[in-house]
């Protein structure tokens, strides 16, 4: 008998050790690693200022508040976030210097993924988005084939495969029923027509595509 307790109790200290092992994998297991090439990281929206105005007049649901988009391009050298911001155009970012500088602004980055059925639209996507790397921002958020807005770029990216529209753009604030104020001044500036009505897009529009699902949050 001596050697079957021998043996049992040598094979419930190896589970032992094999419970302990996955648990520590499991704990060094961050979000990163998780990632997957085509997803698409959303930035939440600020209260104030453009940030603000874009979310006053875009929202669409009670859990989603987002004014920035990018998408991720995993390869072997690393993770890359490619998207178009005011500070730098269209440009391919490393993802710890996206995070830092979302952190950096208070903002928290949350992850969206297509669904398994569109997934096959994401090599082509990440292959345009390079393409389209070195254009100016748009700072008229009213489409053009030269400048592109951090919505913009993604709904162009993913265009071929119509994984996105462009719907009528508005700018009325919801609680008033009037143009923003934010939007009325902010057009009035350029010497432009607030562009209500024109086709467009906006990161709370691409978030509630039924063709995504929300994955997790990065910290």
């Amino acid at each position: 008998m001596k050697p079957i307790l021998k043996r049992n109790n040598f094979l419930r200290h190896l589970s032992a050790v094999i419970i302990l092992l996955n648990l520590i994998t499991s704990c060094k297991s961050t979000p990163v690693s998780r990632l997957e090439n085509g997803d698409l990281l959303f930035v939440t929206a600020k209260e104030t200022g453009l940030s603000g105005a874009i979310n006053n007049v875009t929202r669409k649901q009670e859990n989603a508040a987002f004014d920035h988009i990018g998408i991720l391009e995993k390869n072997k050298t690393g993770h890359f976030v490619l998207h178009a911001a005011p500070k730098g155009g269209s440009q391919k970012q490393s993802l710890k210097d996206f995070l830092r500088d979302r952190k950096n602004d208070g903002q928290r980055v949350v992850v969206y993924r297509l669904k398994d059925q569109y997934k096959n639209a994401i090599p082509a996507a990440v292959s345009k988005a390079n393409s389209m790397l070195g254009k100016p921002y748009n700072f008229n958020y009213i489409l053009d084939e030269n400048s592109y807005y951090c919505s913009d770029f993604i709904e162009r990216v993913f265009r071929d495969n119509h994984i996105f529209r462009l719907e009528p753009m508005t700018f009325i604030d919801p609680k008033t029923g009037k143009t923003n104020v934010f939007w009325a001044e902010f057009y009035q500036k350029k010497n432009l027509k607030v562009p209500e009505g024109e086709p467009g897009c906006n990161p709370n529009g691409l978030a509630a595509s039924d063709k995504l699902e929300r994955i997790m949050e990065l910290k």
